[in-house]
């Protein structure tokens, strides 16, 4: 269950972290910038198996 609910929220954060919104390209590369910070995390928690 967890892990679906992640699934999703990442997907979210990836189409919400995409240039293309016009209210979004000011914006520098601070989304994807978290978005990869948080993609990492949770690489390393699968990886030790925590997920």
């Amino acid at each position: 269950m967890l892990g679906t609910i992640l699934i999703v929220v990442i997907i979210l954060l990836l189409l919400g972290a995409l240039p293309t919104w016009p209210h979004s390209r000011q914006w520098g590369y601070l989304p994807s910038g978290g978005l990869g910070l948080i993609l990492l995390i949770l690489l390393i928690l699968m990886l030790m198996g925590r997920i």
